[in-house]
């Protein structure tokens, strides 16, 4: 399932209330004010750090390719008073009508492309969209399996009102070789009324620092830096925390 028919429904309610981590909103703000405005946030989901960006003044726009999420995102700009422009695309088929000095991923969304050729297609878009001196920010993530313990197990959000919604890990498989993990879920929200259900497979496709650097040349980007969050210094193929700075071939050339 892409990540424009998952994030919809009860799903797109819950992610702000359910979602495991949090984006800090500093690496992208200084990613931006050091590279360039306006940027790029791709995956921007219901505003998460855009909006934070947005308030403090930076000049950021938001794409995603679900529309449900971007109606959340336009709901909560609109709550905080933050004028904020937004675009419905997919990545991979991205064409907006200009270029930026600075894009980034929020977090590790690239690992919702669900294979490399849809991977590679989106680095070659972001390719396209990048000025000649543009750089990108593109967080990347090797998941471990989900415990065993923690399978079945639900996390909840009350919001006081009477609705109640649920997150439910029931089942998944792995393919280290496919570097491919799928997460069968479930989605509930409980009401005096009833109970909505959506059952969702969450898809995630790792990259490795080989991997990467290998799409990267095929997309015509340069990995300029790839860097172990746990570390701080540069990724291996063990690394399963890590992020890559890319430009385009043309500032390499340019250097």
């Amino acid at each position: 399932m892409e990540a424009a028919d998952f994030y919809t429904g009860i799903v797109a309610d819950a992610y702000g209330h359910l979602k495991s981590s949090s984006f800090d909103a500093d690496l992208y703000r200084d990613f931006v004010v050091t590279h360039g405005q306006s940027g790029l946030e791709i995956g921007c989901g219901d505003g998460a750090p855009l909006l934070d960006l947005r308030a403090e003044g930076v000049d950021v726009e938001g794409v995603d390719s679900s529309s449900d999420m971007l109606e959340r995102c336009h709901a909560n700009a609109l709550r905080r008073g933050i004028e904020v422009r937004l675009h419905q695309q997919r990545v991979e088929d991205l064409a907006l009508d200009r270029r930026y000095p600075s894009i980034y991923f929020a977090g590790p969304t690239f690992t919702l492309l669900p294979d490399d050729e849809t991977a590679r297609r989106a680095l070659l878009r972001i390719q396209q969209h990048l000025t000649n001196d543009g750089m990108a920010l593109i967080p990347l993530w090797v998941p471990a399996p989900t415990p065993t313990g923690e399978m079945s197990v639900s996390r909840c959000h009350d919001d006081g009102l009477g609705v109640e919604v649920r997150f439910t890990p029931v089942s998944e498989t792995s393919d280290p070789v496919g570097r491919t993990r799928v997460t069968s879920c479930r989605y509930e929200r409980i009401t005096s009324t009833g109970t909505e259900v959506a059952e969702r497979e969450w898809i995630i496709h790792w990259q490795t620092p080989s991997s990467f650097r290998r799409l990267c040349r095929e997309a015509g980007l340069a990995v300029v830096d790839l860097v172990d969050d746990d570390t701080g210094t540069a990724a291996i193929d063990g690394s399963t925390s890590f992020t890559a700075t890319v430009s385009t071939e043309i500032q390499r050339a340019a250097v």
